[in-house]
């Protein structure tokens, strides 16, 4: 077949061949060589550097519905929330997280942790989204999802003694601990045990003195400055042991019903080991990151 060309269509192909050409060198270019916009030295080691001693970076901004509607987000992805809690927000293994300077704990330096000198009392997860707070004890004894609540649904016990919550905001991808924080796992709390001489001695240089907020007879030293607290549990039932006992979720699963914690008792020196079903409200303290 032959196609005859007159001296205007050549000059659009070659037009058209240049342009094609002038762009994939371009684009080869780019994809070689860090991007600069207000400088013309842009670091080696990123793909793009913003320069300015006047204007700031600017990252997409949404509410939050809109944020959980992005769709298959990277890790890493950046933006900026407006409504309540507003801030930037990131997203990484399947949760976002707020970008916010850590709200600060009064602390404890034991050995080489530090701890919480308070037990927890956040209404919300990491990220902002409330956490259910539960009174009913049916609806409790059938949850599987995170909830809190107070010692006998009193709001005057959360001044001492925290709240109480069930395992599930303790294992809730979305973060119960304050950023900066997480819940010990079980194997740091046999750090904490055995840094303190042991479970038959650790429990009674971890709990406060005197019996304003422990029974009598209180066996405390708190020579770890731990300050620990009785808060007592609940089940799907009952309220039990405020003054008897302080329990400490850790973020370690036993089985498919049950999980570790800690407890401290008013009468001896102990730092016990149980499990307990996942759906019962304990009290929790963090360790720092």
């Amino acid at each position: 077949m032959h196609i005859e060309l007159n001296i205007e269509q050549l000059k659009i192909i070659m037009k058209n061949i240049c342009i094609t050409s002038i762009t994939l060198f371009f684009t080869l270019f780019v994809q070689a060589q860090a991007v600069g916009i207000g400088t013309t030295t842009p670091a080696s080691s990123a793909q793009l550097d913003v320069s300015s001693t006047t204007q700031g970076f600017l990252p997409p901004r949404m509410t939050a519905g809109q944020r959980t509607l992005i769709s298959s987000p990277t890790n890493g992805l950046l933006v900026y929330q407006t409504d309540y809690p507003s801030g930037l927000y990131y997203f990484n293994a399947g949760v976002w997280s707020s970008v916010s300077v850590p709200t600060h704990y009064p602390s404890v330096t034991i050995c080489n942790q530090k701890w919480m000198d308070k037990n927890l009392d956040v209404t919300t997860y990491r990220n902002g989204d409330t956490i259910a707070y539960v009174t009913d004890f049916t609806a409790w004894a059938a949850l599987t999802t995170g909830a809190w609540c107070y010692y006998n649904n009193d709001p005057s016990r959360n001044s001492i003694h925290g709240k109480l919550y069930n395992w599930y905001a303790v294992n809730d991808p979305r973060g119960l601990a304050p950023v900066g924080w997480h819940i010990p796992t079980d194997a740091e709390w046999t750090t904490l045990e055995n840094c303190l001489g042991g479970a038959t001695l650790a429990g009674g240089k971890m709990k406060v003195t005197g019996t304003t907020t422990w029974s009598s007879p209180n066996d405390a030293t708190n020579t770890s400055g731990f300050a620990g607290l009785p808060g007592g549990f609940r089940t799907g039932s009952i309220w039990n042991n405020l003054t008897l006992t302080g329990y400490g979720w850790s973020s370690t699963e036993n089985d498919a019903s049950t999980a570790w914690l800690r407890t401290m008792i008013y009468n001896t020196t102990n730092l016990s080991r149980f499990s307990f079903s996942k759906f019962f409200g304990c009290s929790v303290r963090c360790l720092r990151d």
